[in-house]
């Protein structure tokens, strides 16, 4: 439902006092207006500030219990809309909570409607109650390309069609203001308006992610090739690498809701998250689930409402949640530690992994699936989930490849990879690769080429993680082997139980 729709239902429906957490002022009370004006029947809007007061009588300036005076007094059989700006400031006082909580009670029986706008949701638990929240959400593509119209008039503009469909598109998520500055920015820049509008409208997105401080936009430049076996996981991806296309979504497709890597650490989960987004050529948005968390009341789901919208506002993109048991672990047990806050987050969170529309494909990962709450594993909040066990000895022989090829291209044969394979038993990914700087430092040290003999020396002195931590990792294989998840690689599906569950799907 549209940010107008709703508010014309709820004001005809005589809620009394209604939230709106923006920091479009402007477009916010444009549409209030509009809604109000054009409604059953018509209304007057009242706009109050700190300031200035109300706009039409400069009552109540510098007082905000005046301000809800105002409101109170005026006739109850008078249609109006009154709108208070910056209005969550003053919540915490205990007279204005009072006297604003008294007034919702009031309103109901009349025509008269209180409408608070804030840069932010911030709501302290006496008023939850109270308060009904109507979010504004980022405009559509009919409103910015009627917008463009506007803000284009008797500006020199070389947009083909096509391109001018781009443009609107790239303005997709943002906010209106936004999307002014931008194209002012152009036009200022350039004395025109053309294509190179559109790379200015993305850095604008990157901009909005930076000021969150909760997403971070992150460069992609791993591919496929630098991950060493993984055949199926590999597979899987490339099936899927034009999913996000309008001929897909013709074809009837659905869009990927997103994968769960689960494995071993080092076995190049994070690596495999980044390489996808460069395979499908989307921006890569990582998540820090510690920064949702906030201090205040309602400061966390605000955060996460933020993320969420922040995320779609890239659509299509690659949302990197890393080491998912981390953020969440403990909240399959009852979790009172902080109010509930966490577990509300997390609802948050898996409701909308389920249910959203918008293209974000969310690539998780994870070390210990026993600390997860058994929802994440539930049907519907990923596509699949993957185990990456240890590499096997030819994968293992593919990620020396990788690794010596990366920093040794021109004297990659004058290494023997097979004896490199046979040596690392039970070696990650992350620890073949450190052996081989180890040994390029002792190299180093003695101004010498390093060799195979070198990197053996050196993984002589490491004991892998595969051996201080082989308990858990026995839990975490046998885990996998319930058939509660498909094997990253077609040699993990050849052996033991995984021969016997993903045999097929091997082949």
């Amino acid at each position: 439902m549209s940010f107008e729709r709703e508010l014309d239902l709820h004001i005809r429906s005589s809620y009394p006092v209604l939230y709106v957490p923006t920091t479009e002022e402007e477009r916010a009370e444009d549409l209030i207006i509009h809604v109000a004006q054009n409604g059953t029947p018509s209304r007057a809007v009242y706009i109050w500030d700190f300031v200035n007061g109300y706009n039409h009588s400069g009552g109540g300036r510098s007082n905000p219990l005046q301000a809800l005076d105002e409101v109170e007094n005026a006739r109850d059989d008078t249609p109006a809309v009154y709108v208070l700006r910056d209005f969550h400031r003053f919540l915490e006082d205990a007279s204005v909570s009072r006297k604003l909580r008294n007034l919702a009670r009031d309103l109901r029986a009349t025509r008269k409607t209180l409408v608070l706008l804030a840069p932010s949701l911030h709501i302290p638990a006496d008023l939850q109650e109270d308060l009904t929240v109507i979010d504004l959400t980022p405009p559509a593509y009919e409103e910015i390309d009627a917008e463009m119209d506007r803000l284009l008039e008797g500006v020199p503009v070389s947009l083909e069609q096509g391109s001018r469909e781009a443009l609107v598109k790239a303005c997709l998520g943002l906010m209106m203001t936004r999307i002014r500055l931008v194209i002012a920015k152009t036009i200022t820049r350039f004395g025109r308006l053309d294509e190179r509008a559109i790379p200015l409208v993305l850095e604008e997105k990157k901009q909005s992610i930076r000021r969150t401080q909760v997403l971070e936009f992150w460069p992609a430049p791993e591919t496929l090739d630098d991950i060493g076996g993984m055949d199926l996981l590999k597979r899987w991806l490339e099936q899927r690498a034009s999913a996000f296309t309008e001929e897909a979504r013709a074809y009837g497709l659905p869009n990927p809701k997103g994968i769960l890597l689960v494995g071993i650490q080092g076995t190049g989960k994070s690596l495999s998250a980044k390489a996808t987004a460069s395979l499908w050529q989307l921006p890569l948005l990582r998540l820090d689930i510690g920064r949702l968390m906030g201090g205040l009341v309602g400061e966390s789901e605000a955060k996460t409402r933020e993320m969420i919208r922040l995320a779609e506002a890239m659509a299509p993109c690659v949302l990197f949640l890393d080491e998912l048991d981390k953020g969440f672990a403990g909240l399959g047990s009852r979790h009172v530690g902080d109010s509930g806050t966490s577990a509300r987050v997390f609802g948050t969170l898996l409701t909308w992994m389920e249910e959203k529309t918008a293209p974000v494909f969310i690539a998780a990962t994870a070390n210990s699936v026993e600390t997860l709450p058994p929802e994440v594993l539930r049907k519907g909040r990923f596509n699949e989930i993957f185990f990456i066990d240890l590499p096997s000895e030819n994968e293992r022989r593919e990620i020396f490849q990788v690794h010596l090829g990366r920093v040794r291209g021109d004297l990659l044969r004058n290494f023997d990879l097979d004896a490199l394979a046979f040596q690392s038993e039970g070696f990650s990914g992350a620890e073949i690769e450190q052996a081989i700087y180890d040994a390029m430092h002792l190299a180093f040290d003695q101004r010498r080429e390093f060799t195979t003999e070198d990197i053996v020396h050196a993984m002589s002195e490491v004991v892998p993680l595969s051996r201080t931590a082989a308990d858990q990792i026995e839990r975490i294989q046998q885990w996998a082997a319930s058939g509660r998840v498909r094997p990253a690689s077609s040699d993990a599906a050849r052996a033991g139980v995984y021969g016997q569950l993903f045999g097929d799907s091997a082949n």
